[in-house]
């Protein structure tokens, strides 16, 4: 499964110099930096990434799942992934794309709803990760800071 959630950015983290990506980006409420998500069936986080807040799912999409060998595997994820180069990529890769198509789609794709569902563990993932305050706001002026912050609230996910 694959998703995205936006992480407000706190005022004393959005003072980077001019030039420098930060990882923030301004969208409808404020600073802000997007964290997409990679899990395994059980919603535990395998892989991420960050990037500005403003950045679209599905321009990060395939780089998040370039680590993983997708023959056979199931990729679930919401209407913002949804592509049809991405759906192919999947597909050459061996996996199967169980992507909604938008509603202004010419030709809706067929999944199977049964298996989308699955898509809440996910969910219920950021929801565990934002009980974490550090992670719920970034604190950290620097994206390698709030890597480590993820990175150590996606541990202690696995641990409990």
């Amino acid at each position: 499964m694959l998703d995205s959630t936006s992480i407000k950015v706190h005022q004393h983290a959005s003072g980077v110099k001019k030039g420098e990506n930060e990882s923030t980006g301004r969208s409808w409420g404020g600073l802000t930096t997007k964290v997409h998500m990679v899990t395994d069936g059980l919603g535990n986080p395998l892989h991420f990434l960050l990037s500005s807040g403003n950045m679209s799912d599905i321009r990060i999409a395939q780089n998040l799942l370039e680590p993983f060998d997708l023959s056979g595997k199931w990729i679930l994820a919401d209407k913002g992934y949804d592509s049809d180069k991405f759906a192919d990529w999947i597909k050459v890769h061996g996996g199967i794309a169980v992507i909604p198509s938008r509603s202004s789609a010419k030709l809706a794709r067929k999944i199977d709803w049964a298996v989308y569902k699955e898509r809440h563990l996910i969910e219920n993932l950021f929801q565990k990760l934002k009980n974490y305050r550090r992670f719920s706001t970034r604190y950290e002026k620097k994206a390698l800071y709030f890597h480590a912050v993820v990175c150590l609230a996606c541990i202690l996910v696995w641990l409990l």
